[in-house]
């Protein structure tokens, strides 16, 4: 077995196992964060296995995960049974495989004389890196669908519906958001895309604050989570797509949802955050293991800030209706993602023309603008529609006769 094979495998097995338990204890410090916001302890009481030790509930994950795996494994007569079984598979093999491009800090010195560098990424060739993301999140949609299909059940059909619905709508605006991105990089590498905002040291959330909040928001959607989670709102479709689901298979689409969301945060902070740059750190590719370790560090903490962010906006924003939410995508979103496609698309052509080589004060100049633009184009999507997400109840709708 060759020395790449080996590195490979190694790659595989730390981010597999790593997603598997920050998935695991991501559950536990949402379920602190919702207590911290609705003013109660939380999960607390479970401790380690076979001692006394109760440090702030650390073996909650694991009691959550034994649970899950010891009960019975029911499956509904009335299902189609092998699309019953393959939509949760395949949702959460989607999720996973997604990670095979996310880079990780650079390329490190190799271990012994005679082998080659290690890229601390799984799949260091893919060279379009954010098609690839963009493909198999795509696929996740089929999982959820499958699963609303096979149920045989009119909730989860709904559920499965109301997904493909929203997925499809802001698909658009999250491609536009990442258009944006590849016309500054001028690249779909996710690696490159770090090393261009690294050589320059201006990350894209200042260049392109509308492009972010455009992407951002559509990731939410992408998500499905809260106040986008109307595939699976317990109050009116009792689960969505995952009502007739119970055990293991209920599991591994919860750990899908989880893996989403992880993802989301990954491109955000990779898109426009500058991935693991941080100002007065090397900007080359080939890197030593001391500045590496930075480097995963570094990432770690903002995709963990982004996570954070993703579970108090969970916590603490009410849901919208269908109509909202697609009124939303359609009406606020897509708008928003030309205007900043066009916006970038002018920047960078001045840009080349007036400042080549990268001067200081015409690249100021040019990030004051795309904050102008931002402000303009939502206070021009303010006046057009200012009732787009308005939760009060509508006066001017007579309800129906009986």
């Amino acid at each position: 077995m060759s020395a790449t094979l080996i590195a490979a495998l190694i790659k595989i097995a730390i981010l597999i196992g790593g997603l598997m338990t920050a998935a695991a204890y991501l559950v536990l410090l949402e379920r602190r964060i919702a207590a911290w916001i609705q003013d109660r302890r939380g999960p607390n009481r479970v401790g380690i296995p076979l001692t006394k030790v109760r440090v702030w509930g650390f073996g909650q994950p694991l009691a959550d995960g034994v649970k899950f795996i010891l009960k019975e494994e029911y499956t509904p007569a009335h299902v189609d049974k092998r699309l019953y079984v393959l939509a949760p598979v395949m949702i959460l093999a989607a999720a996973l495989a997604v990670f095979a491009v996310i880079p990780f800090g650079g390329v490190i010195a190799p271990l012994w004389e005679g082998m080659d560098p290690i890229p601390l990424v799984v799949a260091p060739t893919m060279n379009v890196g954010v098609l690839y993301v963009f493909a198999l999140s795509s696929l996740a949609v089929y999982g959820v669908i499958l699963g609303g299909w096979a149920s045989n059940n009119k909730y989860s059909f709904l559920g499965g519906l109301r997904s493909s619905a929203q997925l499809i709508a802001y698909e658009l605006p999250l491609g536009l958001g990442l258009l944006g991105v590849v016309l500054a990089c001028g690249s779909l590498d996710l690696d490159t895309i770090i090393l261009r905002q690294a050589e320059t040291g201006v990350w894209l959330a200042f260049a392109q604050p509308l492009g972010l909040i455009v992407f951002t928001i559509a990731a939410f959607a992408e998500a499905a989570r809260l106040p986008f989670d109307l595939p699976e709102c317990e109050q009116e479709l009792i689960g969505g797509y995952h009502t007739e689901y119970s055990g293991i298979k209920l599991l591994l689409f919860l750990v899908a949802e989880f893996l989403h969301m992880i993802t989301a945060a990954f491109l955000i902070v990779i898109l426009f955050f500058g991935g693991w740059h941080l100002w007065g750190m090397p900007a080359e590719q080939e890197v030593s293991w001391y500045v590496a370790l930075a480097r995963a560090v570094i990432l770690s903490t903002k995709v963990l800030a982004v996570i954070v962010f993703f579970m108090v906006v969970r916590w603490s924003w009410p849901r919208f209706r269908f109509d909202q939410l697609m009124a939303l995508a359609w009406k606020v979103m897509l708008p928003l993602g030309l205007v900043n496609l066009a916006a970038v698309a002018i920047f960078q052509e001045l840009q080349l023309h007036f400042n080549p080589d990268g001067g200081l004060p015409l690249k100021l100049a040019f990030i004051l603008a795309s904050w102008g633009v931002c402000a303009a184009a939502w206070t021009a999507v303010a006046i057009a529609g200012p009732l787009v997400t308005d939760n009060r109840a509508r006066r001017d709708i007579e309800p129906l006769e009986t």
